[in-house]
């Protein structure tokens, strides 16, 4: 595994499968990002009570599914009974959260690649980082692209490491804090994913002399999209699979 010298992921990445068209975080959401010619998505796993590594973006349960709580502390069989598309809309009921396990399979499947931001439950940062790394070792073929592990959370980023070196890892980043970029080499990241507004001519530069790939999230407007593929930007994570059209 790791990542071959000539980068292996298209600019353009739809986020949490299909932006805000579909039940972010559903294989309903990656289907439809899909039918809009997307070939790579960036999804939020963490860890069920049983250690089952599953797609969801917050630490609870209510804003996204009929449940209710903090979610590690629900097991995987309960976590997978609830319904996670009502919430969007009628026409998603019923859809269920997925494990990272089915994710794997329906991307393998057609050829898909993935970011997997590693979203662990506030104090679950190590555990959740060196699990999510695992899975995914196991899940992806060595002959597979792999799938970039991100997160925000530097302990996580460390324990996926320790667990997998050789699966690639971006920092991410909200804020430009001091450290930034001696923290990803620390860490053996091959990416730096900001927020967009964080990238200029400069901040670039940084990023690229020091070996780190540059992505953006989450990229809505057409004028700002432009902006960082003029920079030389190398990913775009977006919700706007409507809006933007991806390269094939």
């Amino acid at each position: 595994m790791g990542v071959p010298a000539s980068w292996p992921y298209p600019r353009w990445i739809a986020h949490r499968g299909a932006g805000k068209l579909a039940p972010e975080n559903t294989l309903a959401a990656f289907r439809l990002g899909a039918s809009h010619g997307y070939r790579m998505f960036e999804c939020d796993v963490k860890l069920s009570a049983d250690g089952v590594p599953f797609l969801l973006h917050d630490a609870t349960l209510d804003r996204t599914t009929s449940g209710h709580g903090v979610a590690d502390q629900q097991s995987w069989e309960t976590l997978s009974a609830l319904d996670a598309g009502s919430w969007h809309s009628a026409a998603f009921a019923g859809e269920p959260l997925p494990s990272l396990e089915a994710v794997a399979r329906y991307c393998l499947a057609h050829g898909y690649l993935l970011n997997i931001e590693i979203k662990p439950t506030p104090g679950a940062e190590a555990v959740t980082g060196a699990a999510v790394a695992d899975a995914a070792a196991r899940l992806w073929p060595p002959t597979a692209v792999p799938p970039l592990l991100t997160s925000f959370s530097p302990e996580a980023l460390e324990a996926a490491q320790a667990a997998q070196p050789k699966l690639p890892r971006g920092l991410l980043l909200e804020g430009l804090w001091a450290g930034w970029l001696e923290t990803g080499l620390r860490l053996g990241c091959v990416a730096i994913v900001c927020k967009h507004t964080l990238w200029d001519s400069a901040s670039v530069l940084q990023a690229r002399s020091a070996g780190f790939r540059a992505l953006s999230y989450t990229v809505n407007d057409a004028a700002e999209a432009r902006r960082l593929l003029d920079l030389g930007t190398d990913g775009v994570i977006t919700d706007r699979v409507d809006l933007f059209a991806p390269e094939r």
